[in-house]
């Protein structure tokens, strides 16, 4: 499980870097998701990594915040295909409407958190 969420946390990681470089690339990833299937897909991945949070958090650095982040992971997988696809087209489109810097700020906290999750649980 470790790897795994040491995989999923890279690629959180990797988009973070994509829209601190980059905005408008993270903002055309983020349309991606304007579909059903993509918030499908979306709700699949903070289900999996919330999961594998929960089940790497026993010899990871810090396991009270990793079972709480995988439960609140959880919770949100859940929860994604209910927010519909017309309502994440609106929050998208305030998002992106907001500027690159905040779009940028946004990549450099996804950034952050999938590198700290990647600390969290490196066994090295």
């Amino acid at each position: 499980m470790v790897y795994l969420v040491i995989i999923l946390s890279l690629a959180i990681a990797a988009l973070g870097a994509v829209g601190l470089i980059s905005p408008d690339r993270l903002v055309r990833f983020a349309k991606l998701v304007q579909t059903r299937g993509g918030l499908y897909a979306a709700g699949a991945f903070r289900l999996v990594l919330g999961l594998a949070l929960l089940l790497a958090a026993v010899s990871s650095k810090a396991p009270e915040v990793l079972r709480v982040l995988g439960v609140v992971l959880i919770i949100a997988g859940l929860a994604t295909p209910l927010l519909g696809v017309e309502r994440s087209r609106k929050l998208i489109a305030w998002w992106a409407g907001l500027g690159s810097g905040f779009v940028r700020a946004w990549g450099c906290i996804a950034l952050a958190i999938g590198l700290l999750l990647v600390y969290a649980v490196a066994p090295w």
